[in-house]
């Protein structure tokens, strides 16, 4: 490619965002960037600690546990309390539960300790995701999500390799590394970042979105249960692939680099791809993204050398690409713009639930029935998340173009008028559409598969 038109390339790609967009993105680049203990804990609990890999695992699903509790705590405080408030919270209580974590021995301890990390690193999501919705265009809103998503994945592919390095040295550096870089997101947050809650009009909030109001939003339900089943597919890469790989007499280092294909997907293609479904139906995106998710899982099955799995980690690295940012701005779209940390949090807590069944279903599937029954089961939920994808959005409006209520502007955050749009939603939906323009409604952060 002429290094002209690579150059228009990325200008097209990051112009246009507002300041404030850049300095959450830079916060979740550093986050990233020094998210050792995720990559090391089993490692660490294994070779340095002496523990069986049972308790290791008893320690995940803690960890896990923490993060499915505080999805919902989280979307609450962020709609109540607001984005920045939560933010900071978050990350101050991971970066000072991280560092303890480092210094714990006993068992009972550790495990107590790793639960209030999960708790404390997740409730990041729906406050980040919310304010990323704040001061994000409607229009901007697929290029914006597969930037935090290319930012996340290229810190967590930078950190992956750093941990081995700092777990040859020191575990406990590791701790202290990513308890300081977590501070330092949160000091991006504090001097760079203001508040991007909207304001309601009087009318509004006395119509306040709830956890009940959620629950009983039944287009926006449907999408967090094809969310979680998309999520059980895609966590298989991580539970099921190393396991029936080494079933199979492959080597770690084997599904090492099969997984690095994965990485380097993303990182090269997640921009170039982004822009080119950026105004594309995502109906189809998100049929098609959840077919080729359970039908490159499915293709598992055949596979025999490396080369194979490496092949089947190529489809379905594709199918992530296209549906994180999709699936996120869905999502935005069918909330209210008063209760988006609620609808966020709901939504984060798919993808945590799937972490936690992922693992036992995989194992339960793989022990009694053995690997290529797992891989067909994907293959058929990817191909019921198609299929609900494709009977949900039959009647799926078309999304605002104009900027909805309570953003940030672009330039410095002057007093703005109070406006009354509630929300950019469906005719028929539980709740009117939004009336008339605003300034700067938008995005979601993606959670990442791995939501980040």
């Amino acid at each position: 490619m002429p290094a002209a038109v690579m150059r228009r390339a990325v200008r097209e790609t990051v112009s246009g965002l507002p300041r404030e967009f850049w300095w959450l993105w830079t916060s979740t680049l550093v986050n990233r960037l020094g998210a050792f203990v995720a990559t090391f804990m089993a490692l660490y609990l294994t070779l340095d600690r002496g523990y069986s890999a049972s308790y290791a695992g008893l320690v995940a699903s803690l960890h896990g546990l923490g993060g499915v509790i505080s999805s919902l705590v989280a979307g609450v405080m962020t709609d109540r309390f607001g984005r920045r408030p939560t933010l900071l919270l978050a990350q101050v209580s991971t970066a000072a539960s991280v560092a303890l974590l480092g210094f714990m021995h006993d068992p009972v301890a550790i495990a107590g300790v790793a639960f209030l990390v999960g708790m404390a690193s997740n409730a990041s999501r729906p406050a980040v995701q919310a304010m990323m919705a704040d001061i994000v265009r409607p229009e901007d809103r697929v290029r914006a999500f597969s930037l935090n998503y290319w930012a996340i994945n290229l810190g967590f592919a930078v950190s992956s390799m750093g941990a081995g390095f700092i777990a040859e040295f020191s575990y406990l550096a590791g701790f202290l590394i990513e308890a300081g870089m977590t501070l330092a997101c949160a000091l991006v947050v504090f001097a760079k970042l203001p508040e991007s809650k909207p304001v309601p009009a009087a009318k509004e909030a006395e119509a306040a979105v709830g956890l009940g109001t959620v629950l009983r939003d039944g287009r926006f339900m449907s999408v967090v249960g094809l969310s979680f089943l998309v999520a059980l597919v895609f966590q298989q890469g991580s539970v099921g692939l190393p396991i029936a790989m080494g079933g199979a007499g492959f080597t770690p280092a084997d599904y090492g680099t099969a997984m690095a294909v994965n990485g380097f997907m993303i990182v090269a293609l997640q921009i170039p791809v982004g822009r080119f479904i950026e105004h594309r139906d995502p109906k189809w995106l998100l049929v098609i993204s959840s077919l080729l998710a359970g039908y490159g899982f499915g293709l598992t099955a055949f596979a025999g050398s490396v080369g194979v799995f490496t092949l089947t980690v190529c489809v379905w690295t594709l199918a992530e690409i296209v549906n994180a940012p999709t699936q996120t701005g869905l999502v935005v779209r069918l909330s209210p713009v008063h209760g988006r940390g609620r609808y966020q949090g709901m939504y984060t807590l798919s993808w945590a639930l799937a972490s936690l069944v992922a693992p036992v279903m995989s194992g339960v599937v793989i022990d009694r029935f053995g690997a290529a029954w797992l891989w067909g089961l994907c293959a058929v939920v990817g191909t019921a998340a198609g299929l609900g994808y494709g009977l949900l959005m039959r009647r799926l409006p078309a999304e605002e173009s104009v900027r909805g209520a309570g953003s940030v502007p672009d330039s410095a955050r002057e007093p703005e008028p109070v406006r009354t749009p509630v929300r950019e939603s469906a005719p028929g939906s539980a709740r009117e559409p939004a009336q008339g323009a605003g300034a700067g409604a938008g995005a979601a952060a993606a959670g990442g598969v791995t939501p980040a």
